[in-house]
């Protein structure tokens, strides 16, 4: 670490969390103590279904609040059913907001939030600190160990005219509270297990290189990348282990702590495109994008990859740069296939003809301004062609 880089002022933003089996039944006391007279409670189907959100409203309940269920949230959020959400919050005269799920429902949340205190249009707010108001009350509890949407200062929206992901940055989307359960990702799939750890993977390692790092992110990435490493695959093999399922949460928290400050890379502007204009689930895209956007910046940052493939379990002595380079693709390659992730984005049904319209959407993704290495339109044409 430069020491320079201590006296350096750095903005880091974070939400209360409670961590660990349990937290789930704190939601109705912690809605209670933030003030709310009726509660806006924001969910998906699957959610429903896996009984989460039925426990977090029965915690609302022995708090003695009303509230309302909203669960019209699909993969990828879309504008829609935010403008439909906020509808509702305030057609309902509910005055805070409680998501239970994986990123689509609490970003959802986010976006409801901020139209219904700040008015206007969600797609006002695209960009880096354009919310002038505070939201609502919000509370998160995530049920995927991956998208850390419960810590993070990012809305992700899709706006289905533009085919296009758009990123809201802003320290008014940080939720209140964080509730964070392990138990309740016992019930999530091993393809969704492994596509959400290796999610939370990309956000450790991208935060660690993006060009606003520091040495408080630092921390947070390194130590996410190490459980990641030693924990995913077999969190994939075996669900319902609970142990090894706190240890993927609290690596996806982690994860969660340093991108939302140091923000992300390529891979996530290249993900956004591609969830955005072909609706492509997004842990995926990252899974496949990440090695190929590691080859390109690698020459920007041999250092900090150096720190990342110790990271994950590489041996880095005496190998030169480009011999370092090749065993650090090499792990995340075996990581990726350890964990059943092995398609690619012509298997996902990405054509050649895609490409150059995907590469400027990435472009214009602000994700990108922190990428340690310049990319243009034609560096992300060729990431893209590589991934196919």
């Amino acid at each position: 670490m430069n020491q320079n880089e201590l006296l350096e002022m750095r903005k880091f933003v974070a939400p209360e969390f409670v961590f660990g089996a349990g937290a789930l039944d704190l939601a109705g006391q912690y809605a209670k103590n933030l003030g709310a007279s009726k509660v806006f409670l924001v969910t998906d189907e699957g959610v429903s279904k896996a009984g989460w959100s039925g426990q977090v409203a029965k915690s609302i309940e022995s708090a003695n609040l009303p509230y309302v269920i909203f669960k019209d949230v699909t993969p990828n959020p879309r504008v829609n059913e935010v403008t439909a959400g906020t509808a509702l919050y305030q057609e309902t005269g509910c005055d805070a907001i409680v998501a239970v799920g994986g990123g689509s429902p609490m970003d959802c949340a986010k976006g409801i939030g901020i139209v219904s205190a700040a008015g206007g249009h969600i797609l006002d707010y695209e960009g880096a600190d354009k919310v002038e108001v505070p939201i609502p009350p919000l509370i998160c509890l995530p049920t995927t160990a991956g998208s850390s949407a419960d810590v993070s200062q990012f809305c992700i929206i899709t706006d289905q005219k533009r085919q296009v992901k758009i990123a809201i940055v802003s320290k008014a989307v940080v939720p209140d509270v964080s509730l964070i359960d392990p138990l309740t990702t016992t019930t999530k799939d091993p393809y969704l297990t492994a596509c959400t750890g290796l999610d939370a993977l990309t956000h450790a390692v991208e935060a660690y290189v993006s060009t606003a790092n520091s040495p408080i992110t630092d921390l947070h990435a390194i130590e996410a990348i190490k459980l990641i490493s030693g924990n995913l695959v077999e969190t994939v093999r075996n669900p319902k282990d609970v142990l090894l399922r706190a240890k993927m949460m609290l690596a996806s928290l982690e994860a969660g702590l340093a991108f939302s400050n140091a923000i992300l890379g390529a891979v996530h502007a290249m993900a956004h495109s591609l969830g955005g204009f072909l609706d492509l689930p997004h842990g995926e895209c990252n899974a496949i994008l990440l090695e190929h956007v590691v080859a390109y910046n690698f020459p920007e940052a041999p250092f900090r990859y150096r720190n990342v493939a110790q990271a994950l379990d590489v041996d880095t002595q005496e190998l030169t740069d480009s011999e370092l380079l090749d065993a650090l693709l090499l792990r995340l390659r075996s990581l990726r296939q350890q964990c059943g992730v092995n398609r690619t984005l012509s298997e996902l049904g990405v054509g050649s003809e895609n490409i150059p319209i995907l590469a400027e959407k990435a472009c214009a993704d602000v994700c990108l301004v922190t990428n340690p290495r310049h990319a243009e339109h034609s560096n992300l044409v060729s990431i893209y062609e590589k991934a196919l």
